[in-house]
């Protein structure tokens, strides 16, 4: 495993932090992930000579810790930015307790996105491949 190449492409999951928190909003968020997600699984492709789908879900899970970090730490000016996210989270189980609701659902959509990115790995890796030869 390059932990080295999953720590330097989580660094778009830092940098999407930051801006998630102040301003990029959740309507245009997916794009800015799509095209994050496209380039990461070319690198690891490119890069990596085996554990494709382990690189880009590794990758996933340390953009879910920044992610989920700065979305705690920075909670008030998070929930100011992203109204509807407030109203969503009014709506659910852990009312009194958010930065933990946050917390699991981080984690969650950290373990989905994984193996999101994982698969785009995995077939970026099959596609590299066959151009290379």
């Amino acid at each position: 495993m390059n932990w080295k190449l999953i720590f330097q492409l989580s660094l778009f999951g830092l940098a999407m932090a930051i801006a998630t928190v102040f301003w990029i909003s959740s309507t245009i968020e997916p794009v800015f992930w799509l095209i994050i997600f496209g380039i990461c699984a070319y690198i690891i492709a490119k890069k990596c000579s085996k554990n494709y789908f382990f690189t880009g879900f590794f990758v996933s899970l340390v953009n879910c810790i920044w992610i989920t970090s700065a979305h705690i730490i920075f909670f008030a000016t998070y929930i100011h930015h992203h109204p509807q996210e407030a109203v969503m989270m009014s709506k659910m189980p852990m009312v009194g307790s958010p930065r933990l609701m946050m917390l699991l659902t981080g984690t969650v959509v950290g373990i989905i996105s994984g193996v999101i990115l994982g698969l785009f790995a995995l077939v970026a890796s099959r596609i590299v491949r066959k151009v290379q030869k």
